[in-house]
């Protein structure tokens, strides 16, 4: 069983560094690589502004980024929704890892120690609105 139906040969799936730098981008807006490669380096041990540079370049070439080049610094901005990314992601994670069965997921989430009440409760509350909407 397959979660989302998805065209396989448009469909986008960033590495883990590429997807810090939709992360960036999803969160600030269009950026020069000077400003990701800042935002990069607080998060984890420093990469080379080179490297950044470099990766940047090669997700435009894959389609994941647009780049202005109308001013002196290159604006880079994302050219793929977060939500169809991560929609992407999330399927490809349940159907290799649960079988596609998104009720197996939740059973594992729900049964990890890191949910907390007040996320369970947030759960209930999202059930319920769920509930009354159908």
């Amino acid at each position: 069983m397959t979660l989302f139906k998805k065209d396989m040969a448009t469909e986008i799936v960033p590495t883990k560094t590429e997807m810090d730098v939709l992360q960036v981008l999803w969160h600030y807006g269009p950026s020069t690589v000077r400003f990701v490669h800042d935002k990069l380096n607080e998060q984890k041990e420093i990469v080379q502004y080179t490297s950044t540079l470099k990766l940047m370049q090669v997700m435009k070439e894959k389609g994941m980024l647009e780049r202005d080049e109308t001013n002196m610094k290159h604006i880079y901005s994302a050219a793929v929704a977060e939500d169809k990314v991560k929609g992407n992601m999330l399927g490809r994670f349940v159907d290799s890892m649960y079988n596609g069965s998104p009720s197996n997921l939740m059973m594992a989430l729900l049964d990890n120690d890191k949910t907390s009440g007040d996320e369970l409760q947030k759960i209930k509350e999202m059930l319920s609105k769920m509930d009354n909407v159908k």
